[in-house]
């Protein structure tokens, strides 16, 4: 096991268009390692459904979680960025040794996982408040809100639900842009991972504003397509974060990157 690390590290700029071929070797990895990659995506589209599920009969509840699933995302992605890295390694496509990737920095990895989880209770909470002040007698069903939230009066209340998500968003976004690979990479501490996620973002605001709208638009339409979307999505993202980390961040001097 390697020794937990708190230096910072060095920061590199990038061409805005950046996050396009992370994306690309992101595929390249799906490519390489279908079974392992497809296995996460599976994984997080059952949560999906397990969570519609579970929040059927509350769509207040069903709604905010739903958006709120995405602020989890990066502490979903270590097995995948495992997946990533191995490969860069030439070590086989192998499945069961991401399983356990989070071995080497249980408690920094858990830790991050857990500042998280706060921030999707917390936008959980704020979202509901934001639904009872639009509906103040007793909430409708799924189809009766759809409803009454697509006609054009209501548009306010979107914008204000969407604007409250996406301060969340962008605070869950800024922590965690290279956090996970991070951690699992170098051992980082979580406060030192994190730091230097906001670093990332400060250095290079127009690669990130790329890389947060993708994010944004693949979530969003996995999450319209019933969660299926996942499948495919969430590994492509995990992989391409991997390769936003290799790009992001200089190599060590000490060879141990």
């Amino acid at each position: 096991m390697n020794s937990q690390s708190s230096t910072m590290p060095r920061i590199r700029t990038v061409d805005p268009a950046a996050p396009f071929l992370w994306i690309r070797r992101g595929l390249a990895d799906m490519r390489a390692c279908p079974g392992p990659s497809l296995f996460y995506g599976v994984c997080f589209a059952f949560m999906g459904f397990l969570l519609a599920y579970v929040l059927r009969g509350e769509p207040a509840y069903l709604a905010a979680a739903t958006a709120g699933f995405l602020l989890l995302g990066p502490a979903l992605t270590i097995g995948v960025c495992a997946i990533s890295r191995r490969r860069e390694m030439g070590a086989s496509c192998a499945l069961r040794p991401t399983l356990t990737a989070w071995k080497d920095n249980t408690a920094n990895l858990g830790l991050f996982s857990l500042v998280l989880i706060v921030i999707f209770l917390v936008w959980a909470r704020a979202s509901l408040v934001t639904f009872a002040m639009f509906f103040s007698g007793s909430m409708p069903d799924i189809k009766s809100m759809l409803i009454q939230l697509a006609a054009p009066e209501n548009y306010g209340f979107l914008f204000l639900w969407l604007g409250v998500g996406s301060i969340f968003a962008l605070l869950a976004f800024s922590i965690s842009i290279i956090a996970i690979p991070l951690m699992i990479d170098r051992h980082s501490d979580a406060v030192t991972a994190a730091l230097a996620s906001i670093q990332v973002l400060l250095k290079n605001p127009g690669a990130m504003a790329m890389w947060a709208a993708i994010i944004a638009w693949t979530g969003a339409a996995s999450l319209l397509m019933g969660f299926l979307g996942l499948i495919f999505v969430a590994p492509l993202l995990g992989h391409a974060s991997w390769h936003a980390y290799r790009d992001l961040v200089e190599t060590e001097s000490t060879g141990t990157d």
